[in-house]
């Protein structure tokens, strides 16, 4: 098995040194990297969304427990 894997390793290293290496494989870099750096944004916004849609539920929830009581 270990004979199998070292080939395969040395072969993905090498396909991963060329990309860096290449004109497209920085640009794919970048452009990997800059949509890294908005993440946290774009987690913050659906975190707020969800949460609205969390408090919403919950209202809805009261109402029917404040029906179900009165009957």
């Amino acid at each position: 098995m270990k004979n199998r894997l070292l080939p395969l390793a040395i072969f993905g290293v090498g396909g991963l040194g060329v990309l860096l290496l290449s004109d497209y494989g920085r640009e794919a870099a970048r452009r990997l990297t800059g949509a890294f750096e908005d993440a946290p944004r774009r987690f913050f916004e659906w975190n707020e969304i969800a949460q609205r849609e969390l408090d919403s539920i919950q209202a809805a929830l009261n109402q029917v427990a404040e029906t179900l009581e009165a009957v």
